[in-house]
C-alpha cells in the first residue's frame, strides 16, 4: 500500500515529525519554499503542515489534487483561506492550545517589565550607570487589571494576575458570568465603562473588523492617567500612532507590545520611546510551546488522514470556542473507549450510552458522543463521524443513542463513561498532557493510560494466574510494560489490563487461554 505523505514546509518540533514518522507517513520537511515552487511540489501530498508564513491561497489549493488537511502548527489561521479548502473538501486543523500558556505568562511578563521600568534599568545599568531613584516603579498588587477578550489565554492572565493580587475586571461579550465569576473577573457590558477604572489593560481579542482599531483617541483620552498597556493578541488593535502621542504626553505610562499591524516591524511610531517595551512577536516562542505545537498537530493530522474526528477542525465543526474548550480534550478519550468497547463487542452495538460527568457534566456532549461512535465503528472504516452527522450515522446502523449528564465524577474532577450492548469503559484525563486513563472497565475498578497493544483478562480470582500469564508472555517475547488489576469481591472475580510490547499472535493467545481458566480475554489494539 502507498504509504501517505506530509509535506511540512515551516520549522516544527522534531518530536512532531518524529510522530508522523512513526505512524508510518512518508514526511518531507521543504523549508523556505517559493509560492510557486510549493505549487508544483504539493499535488502528489496528502497532507500539508505550516504555520504562520506559508499563504495557503485557493490557487495553491488548485494544484493540491491529493490534499485532505492541512495543520497550521499554533493558533492563528490567517495565512489560509479555511473557505477555499472548504469548498474543496479540505480539512483545517490548528492547535489552538499549544502556546496559550507561553502568550499568558509573556502579556505577566509585559506587564511587570513595564510596571517596574526594568529594559530602562537594564540599559542603565549596561551603559555603565547606577540609578535607582530613576527607575522607580508601581505594583501589581491591588491595582486594577482589565482584560478584554477572556477566551484560552485571557483567562490564563486572569488566574496568573489574581495571584498578584490585583483586581481584574473584564470585557467579552461571549463571556459568560458563570465564566467570569469562575476567574474572579467583574464583568462589564462594554469597553467605555472599564476604561477609567483600569491601572493596566491587557487584550486577548482575535483579529476582526471590530476589534482592528478598538482602541483609538477617544479610547485612550478616557483611559486613566498613568495607565500601562500591554498587547500580545493581534496588531492594530490599538491604534499605534494615537498610542504614540499619549504616551509622548505621559498620559500612557508604558505601553508593552509583542504585536504588530505590519510584521516584521522594524520601525514605527513607539521606536523612540524607552518605555515602550517591543517585543517581536515571541509571545508563543518557548520550547514547551514548539514541542506542544508540533506534536498537538502531528496527532491532529494523523487523526485526520485516518478518517477519525479531528477536535479542532475548524471547517469540520459547529461547536462554539467555550464548548470545545470544556470537552475537545476529551474527544480522543471517548474514541479510545469506543475503540475498545468496539474490539470487545466485536460488532455493531445495538445501543450505546454516553455518561459525561463532573466539570464536563455540562456541556454539549454532542462531540464527545461523536469520538465514542467513531472509535465503536473504526473497524468499519466509514470515514470520521462529527458532531453534526452523529446521530445520522448512528441511525444508519441501527444504534440508538443516549447521553447523560452526572454532576459527580466521584473522585476525579471530570470523567465520561461509554457503554454499548452491556461493555462499558469509563475514562478520565490526567497530567499537564491530559493523556487519557482508563477508570472502569466491564465494572471493574482500574486506572492506567491504555498503549498500543493491550491484553485484558478476566478470570475467577486464584492464586498464580498473573504469574502463568508472565511465564508465557515471556517466553514468547511480550514484554509486559504497564499492568493494572481489578476484582469484585462478591463474584471473586478479577479483571487484568495489561499493556505490551511485542507481536501477540494467536498462538500466544491460545495458549493464555489453554493455561489459566479466563472467562474471557481479549487482545485490543489501539
Amino acid at each position: 500500500m502507498t504509504r501517505k505523505r506530509v509535506l511540512v514546509t515551516e520549522k516544527i518540533a522534531d518530536e512532531g515529525l518524529d510522530i508522523l514518522r512513526r505512524k508510518g507517513y512518508e514526511v518531507d520537511v521543504r523549508l523556505d519554499l517559493a509560492p510557486e515552487a510549493l505549487a508544483a511540489a504539493i499535488a502528489p501530498y496528502d497532507a500539508l503542515i505550516v504555520r504562520s508564513q506559508t499563504q495557503v491561497t485557493p490557487e495553491l489549493l488548485d494544484a493540491a489534487g491529493s490534499l485532505k488537511i492541512i495543520g497550521r502548527a499554533g493558533v492563528t489561521i490567517d495565512n489560509i483561506d479555511v473557505e477555499a479548502a472548504s469548498e474543496r473538501g479540505v480539512i483545517v486543523c490548528n492547535a489552538p492550545t499549544s502556546n496559550i500558556v507561553s502568550a499568558a505568562e509573556h502579556t505577566m511578563a509585559l506587564l511587570l517589565a513595564c510596571a517596574r521600568r526594568l529594559p530602562q534599568a537594564n540599559a542603565s545599568m549596561h551603559a555603565g550607570s547606577w540609578e535607582r531613584a530613576a527607575f522607580t516603579g508601581t505594583e501589581l498588587y491591588q491595582k486594577t487589571l482589565a482584560i478584554f477578550g477572556l477566551g484560552r489565554i485571557g483567562g490564563l492572565v486572569a488566574e496568573r494576575a489574581r495571584g498578584f493580587g490585583m483586581r481584574l475586571v473584564g470585557h467579552d461579550p461571549y463571556c459568560s458570568p458563570e465564566r467570569a465569576a469562575a476567574l474572579g473577573v467583574e464583568l462589564f457590558d462594554s469597553v467605555e465603562e472599564i476604561l477609567p477604572l483600569a491601572d493596566f489593560i491587557t487584550v486577548h481579542l482575535p483579529k476582526t473588523a471590530e476589534t482592528m482599531g478598538l482602541f483609538g483617541p477617544s479610547e485612550l483620552a478616557a483611559m486613566k492617567d498613568g495607565v500601562i498597556l500591554v498587547n500580545c493578541a493581534r496588531g492594530g488593535i490599538f491604534d499605534v500612532a494615537a498610542m504614540a502621542d499619549f504616551v509622548a504626553a505621559g498620559k500612557v505610562a508604558a505601553v508593552g507590545l509583542d504585536v504588530f499591524e505590519e510584521e516584521p516591524c522594524r520601525e514605527s511610531p513607539l521606536h523612540e520611546f524607552p518605555n515602550a517595551l517591543l517585543t517581536p512577536h515571541i509571545a508563543a516562542v518557548t520550547k514547551e510551546a514548539q514541542v506542544r505545537a508540533g506534536s498537538q498537530i502531528a496527532e491532529y493530522v494523523w487523526e485526520g488522514l485516518e478518517g477519525s474526528i479531528v477536535p479542532t477542525a475548524i471547517n469540520a465543526s459547529p461547536l462554539p470556542p467555550d464548548v470545545m474548550d470544556a470537552v475537545g480534550p476529551y474527544v480522543p478519550a471517548c474514541q479510545m473507549a469506543g475503540r475498545v468497547i468496539g474490539q470487545i463487542l466485536g460488532a455493531t452495538p445495538k445501543a450505546l450510552h454516553l455518561e459525561a460527568a463532573g466539570s464536563i457534566a455540562d456541556a454539549d456532549p454532542a462531540i464527545l458522543l461523536a469520538g465514542a461512535l467513531d472509535g465503536i465503528l473504526a473497524y468499519r472504516r466509514i470515514g470520521a463521524v462529527s458532531a453534526a452527522n452523529a446521530a445520522a450515522v448512528a441511525d444508519r446502523h441501527g444504534i440508538h443513542v443516549e447521553t447523560e449528564a452526572v454532576p459527580e465524577a466521584g473522585e476525579y474532577a471530570s470523567a465520561a463513561r461509554v457503554a454499548a450492548d452491556g461493555v462499558e469503559v469509563g475514562v478520565t484525563l490526567y497530567g499537564a498532557n491530559q493523556a487519557a486513563r482508563i477508570v472502569s472497565l466491564l465494572g471493574y475498578k482500574i486506572d492506567i493510560a491504555p498503549a498500543k497493544q493491550c491484553l485484558v483478562f478476566e478470570y475467577v480470582d486464584a492464586p498464580g494466574r498473573i504469574g502463568a500469564i508472565g511465564t508465557i508472555l515471556g517466553q514468547a517475547n511480550v514484554n509486559i510494560t504497564t499492568m493494572q488489576i481489578g476484582d469484585k469481591p462478591a463474584e471473586q472475580c478479577a479483571l487484568v489490563f495489561m499493556n505490551v510490547e511485542g507481536e501477540v499472535t494467536e498462538e500466544i493467545l491460545a495458549s493464555l487461554r489453554a493455561a489459566i481458566d479466563l472467562k474471557n480475554l481479549w487482545y485490543i489494539s489501539l
